[in-house]
């Protein structure tokens, strides 16, 4: 009997769901597709189907928390009437919230990639064709709105900020502070930031000058975390300065 769609959606999440609990257990290496495939009560030959290797179901959960988040933003009451700092930041929160009751999973994953800081440059993470969609459409309904000056780099941008969530959930791994606190006000000081920028201009400037360069320093930052918070309430205060400080057109 052929598989539907619906069967198969439903595979792919046991699969996923159970190599989670098992990978959080035992261990990424101690964990096998055999038992994987035996503890959802699928037949050994059967997970190679949706899966060819452990490191393609890993990046399916990713995919699959981040596909989540998008779906439970879109549903988010009221949703129409948020600004772009607030889209942002739902967004942001939604992604965090799928990964929270996995979160020592997550972190194993994070520990096992030692690489992560190239793999944050990479174009191929699971998820980001999505995330750089969901950007990129924020940006112009922002736009559109006239909530922002026209942005002739909001691809790049869009693709800056879909690495960039990686790099949060990074800083968020590592975050002790009662409910993530510091997580919390990381991020809204960022978005805060890009919003001023964006609404100034300035960010078209700055992606002409070198997205990569720009891209490249914006995960190394959230990656450390030392001073971050203190470096944009500056550029923040800065943005505002400036804005407060720019002639007005005459009526």
């Amino acid at each position: 009997m052929r598989t539907t769609k619906t069967q198969q959606a439903q595979n792919q999440r046991l699969l996923i769901r159970t190599a989670v609990d098992l990978m959080t257990q035992q261990g990424f290496d101690g964990t096998t597709m055999k038992q994987i495939a035996r503890t959802a009560g699928l037949g050994d030959a059967t997970i190679y189907k949706y899966f060819p290797t452990k490191e393609k179901l890993v990046l399916a959960y990713f995919e699959q928390a981040i596909g989540d988040a998008l779906t439970r933003m879109a549903k988010t009451k009221g949703l129409a009437g948020f600004g772009l700092q607030e889209r942002m930041q739902l967004l942001m929160d939604c992604v965090l919230d799928e990964l929270l009751a996995d979160r020592e999973f997550v972190a194993l994953v994070y520990q096992l990639v030692g690489r992560l800081p190239l793999s944050l440059l990479s174009e191929a993470l699971p998820g980001k064709a999505a995330l750089q969609t969901a950007y990129a459409e924020m940006l112009d309904a922002a736009e559109a709105s006239g909530e922002i000056p026209p942005c002739g780099f909001k691809g790049s941008l869009a693709g800056l900020l879909a690495d960039s969530v990686y790099a949060v959930i990074s800083h968020w791994l590592r975050d002790s502070s009662d409910q993530f606190a510091h997580t919390t006000q990381l991020v809204d000081m960022g978005l805060g930031v890009l919003v001023l920028a964006l609404r100034s201009g300035l960010i078209d400037k700055l992606l002409a000058l070198g997205g990569f360069v720009l891209r490249s320093q914006l995960t190394r930052l959230l990656q450390d975390g030392n001073g971050l918070t203190s470096l944009m309430q500056l550029a923040r205060q800065g943005l505002q300065n400036a804005a407060n400080a720019t002639p007005k057109a005459p009526a």
